[in-house]
């Protein structure tokens, strides 16, 4: 049977709409102030508003199509080296041991806080006393799921840093203490007012939650370099940095009238706006330039995008599997067991996506990846 979306959404599709995921776009197309939606090649079923939906209100802010993990995102960097240094068993196991150590998974035993995130306003005491715990021990941490860090190397031979990381439990806590005040829009969804006292506090915690998260990935990355410069005098090519994030919340005009944007696993893609498309631990990454198309709001895919949900990945994919796809990339295999959810099969294939975005986005550079880190 043919379905047909509201007309205020917009799609970039790979294949068709699973119905779960179908149902929950309708639902947020039809919810208050929801004037225009675009879904990305990557959309895929979460918590009431899809992974992979950009969408715009006048009025109305939606703590759910932000997500808990504010200001999630990737940074990259080049490297003043080629592939060969990880060619060679030992100094690749060397080198993971090492990541282990400097770019902790779970908490760091520093705690501390730059000081211009400490002094960055937050809204609410309780927020404060997170910051003040949570926020700090977990600074310079990686976190579990589908974030990593990862080595690369791209078509001239050149290496690259690249890490996916977010805000951690500040970007959670942020979200809860939010839909507590929000107001209820039906099916599950809530929202705050812009221009009130909750709407403008909502913004404030997430603007500061998009720092922490950016800060987070740079003192991660700068860890990474300075692991492999130990081990090999290799070092970071500063004037490559950039970042991306794929989880916010904020004003722009489309249109020629101004909305709010928000973007739950969707990049910003203005014209020639730099961005990062990873695939997954045995594929390609890419790095983009936006186009700038209006239909999309301006956006892309920030990444393949799960196939299979993490559940369905425990029960489909066998360590062996995982084995076999991450063949040609070192990682730690004692963490085998926990990678079948983030194995290569569970996410879609990044080149279809590209295909499918390709007025939206264009390619600038291809990565392979060589070593991969992932927190288990």
């Amino acid at each position: 049977m043919s379905r047909n979306l509201p007309q205020n959404v917009k799609s970039w599709l790979v294949e068709p709409l699973p119905d779960d995921v179908f149902r929950a776009v309708e639902r947020v197309a039809r919810a208050p102030d929801v004037v225009r939606v675009a879904l990305m090649p990557d959309v895929h079923l979460a918590n009431d508003v899809c992974v992979g939906t950009v969408m715009a209100t006048r009025e109305l802010i939606y703590p759910a199509a932000v997500g808990g993990d504010i200001g999630c995102g990737i940074a990259a960097v080049a490297l003043d080296g080629s592939e060969q240094l990880l060619r060679d068993a030992r100094f690749a196991q060397e080198l993971l041991d090492r990541l282990r150590s400097s770019v902790p998974v779970h908490r760091h035993g520093g705690g501390a806080l730059p000081e211009s995130l400490a002094a960055q306003a937050i809204s609410d005491s309780r927020l404060e006393s997170v910051r003040r715990r949570e926020g700090a021990v977990q600074f310079g941490t990686l976190g579990r799921g589908n974030h990593f860090l990862e080595f690369q190397v791209d078509d001239e031979d050149r290496l690259w840093l690249m890490v996916h990381s977010g805000s951690r439990a500040m970007g959670q806590a942020i979200r809860d203490l939010h839909v507590a005040r929000a107001t209820s829009a039906g099916g599950g969804l809530t929202y705050l007012r812009a221009g009130t006292q909750e709407g403008d506090a909502y913004i404030v915690d997430t603007n500061w939650a998009r720092a922490y998260a950016a800060a987070n990935r740079r003192a991660m990355l700068d860890a990474a370099v300075a692991a492999l410069t130990a081990l090999s005098g290799t070092k970071a090519v500063s004037s490559t940095y950039f970042d991306c994030d794929h989880n916010h919340v904020r004003h722009e005009v489309h249109f020629g009238e101004s909305f709010w944007v928000h973007r739950k696993g969707a990049m910003s893609a203005g014209s020639d706006e730099p961005g990062i498309l990873p695939g997954s631990m045995a594929t390609k990454s890419f790095h983009v330039a936006g186009r700038g198309n209006a239909e999309a709001l301006r956006s892309s895919s920030h990444g393949a995008g799960r196939a299979m949900s993490r559940s369905e990945a425990r029960q489909r994919v066998k360590s062996a599997d995982v084995l076999r796809q991450m063949r040609s990339v070192w990682f730690d295999p004692n963490a085998l067991p926990a990678l079948r959810e983030e194995a290569p099969s569970a996410y879609k294939d990044i080149r279809a996506v590209l295909r499918a975005q390709s007025d939206l986005t264009r390619v600038v550079r291809r990565l392979r990846p060589v070593l991969v880190y992932k927190g288990t």
